[in-house]
């Protein structure tokens, strides 16, 4: 077989394919064969009866083709239109077979799988405080284009990481809702680095929902790099340099159309968290292997990716040394929560106001209730939209811009 030539029946027509080398088959012990169409003891299940006698049956043909094309899944082309039960056992198969681990054929069988079923692959990534995890994967992490909820909590993220560019990527920017960037030393550069692609060349992270920034040394001067995210509803900014008060209430309305909440907000509770699709236990396998490496290899190993990432060793060094700030004590953690929320269109105030007035029949009655349901509270009117469609460019955006 392998010096033979292979021919594929493609649409109808028969060719022959060039330059592919099957995967070697496993060697049996006591049998040196290597024909594949030899039966092999892979084929077979082996059980023992009531008499403890030692029986065996042949699997299926689907379970034998299904293994096959799990060991060559680096030679397969597309997936796209095989069903999503076909995608998921074939998922397991190369699982089971450690095609993922082998770092020369899982990105491309990460790719051709994310390429088909989407977030069926991974919908939801948590790295939170995993910090090797994140550098050591990173090609890897990368082919997950379909994620709603990433969770990069505490990875030492800094002001310039190669995955903000990653963040704000077409093939990412349709699904991502949910982004968890806290405790990775961000200041307000980093977040105007971020959002650079989204404020200049409007696309990135159209439907992002919700964000949490918190634990970073971010101002309020941030606050207006964000009005580039059209449909955000919900933002954390516990344990920043914002303080609560009028002036930061007033800014976050006019600004970001929130308003601060009283009681702790759900959706930033990361007890929640977890990785959730079929690659879950892949991510797994991968933090394990981490830790088992070779002490010294994971020192220059990490080093080199530091170097490659940030370019600078001081600042590398700063960075790994820099805990993510937390709160200390239950009670701090209770008063210091800043979470802001879009309003419903009819709550509050406005609410009432609109039904102590009549509407008037008409576009004018229309329009007019639109603009009573825009504003965050009833002294504070929701900013004209060409605050957020035409923002101007300052000379740190020009340089920004320049860099790419």
């Amino acid at each position: 077989m392998e010096n033979n030539t292979i021919y594929i029946r493609e649409r109808g027509n028969l060719r022959r394919v060039g330059d592919i080398v099957l995967a070697q088959p496993r060697l049996v012990s006591s049998c040196r064969r290597t024909n594949p169409f030899v039966l092999r003891k892979e084929h077979f299940i082996f059980t023992y009866n009531a008499e403890g006698s030692l029986r065996y049956t042949t699997k299926s043909l689907f379970d034998i083709t299904l293994s096959f094309v799990a060991d060559n899944i680096h030679h397969v082309d597309s997936l796209v239109g095989f069903p999503e039960q076909i995608g998921d056992r074939l998922f397991a198969a190369a699982e089971e077979n450690r095609v993922f681990l082998n770092t020369d054929i899982s990105l491309k069988a990460l790719q051709l799988f994310s390429d088909a079923y989407g977030e069926m692959v991974l919908g939801a990534l948590c790295l939170r405080n995993r910090f090797p995890l994140l550098h050591e994967r990173m090609s890897e992490i990368k082919t997950f284009h379909s994620l709603r909820c990433l969770d990069l909590y505490g990875c030492r993220l800094g002001d310039d990481h190669e995955i903000f560019q990653h963040l704000t990527s077409s093939s990412l920017t349709s699904h991502l809702i949910q982004l968890f960037i806290g405790g990775n030393s961000l200041t307000d550069v980093g977040l105007q680095r971020l959002t650079a692609p989204i404020r200049m060349m409007k696309k990135g992270l159209d439907n992002l929902q919700f964000l949490e920034v918190s634990y970073n040394p971010i101002t309020e001067r941030a606050l207006k790099y964000l009005t580039c995210l059209p449909k955000l509803e919900k933002l954390d900014v516990s344990g920043t340099n914002l303080k609560i008060g009028a002036g930061l209430k007033s800014r976050m309305c006019d600004l970001l159309g929130l308003i601060f909440s009283e009681k702790p907000l759900d959706i930033f509770d990361h007890s929640r968290c977890k990785t959730q699709g079929w690659a879950e236990q892949v991510v797994n396998q991968w933090e394990t292997i981490g830790t088992q490496m070779p002490k010294q290899k994971k020192i220059e190993e990490s080093r080199i990716s530091a170097l490659r990432f940030f370019g600078r060793q001081k600042f590398v060094r700063d960075v790994l040394n820099a805990a993510p700030l937390v709160c200390e004590t239950e009670e701090e953690v209770k008063s210091e929560k800043l979470h802001f929320y879009k309003p419903a269109a009819n709550s509050g105030k406005l609410g009432q106001s609109s039904t102590n007035h009549p509407a008037k029949t008409g576009l004018h009655g229309v329009k007019k209730r639109q603009h009573q349901s825009e504003g965050c509270d009833g002294s504070h009117l929701s900013p004209p939209p060409k605050r957020v469609s035409s923002p101007t460019l300052t000379s740190g955006d020009i340089d920004l811009l320049n860099s790419y």
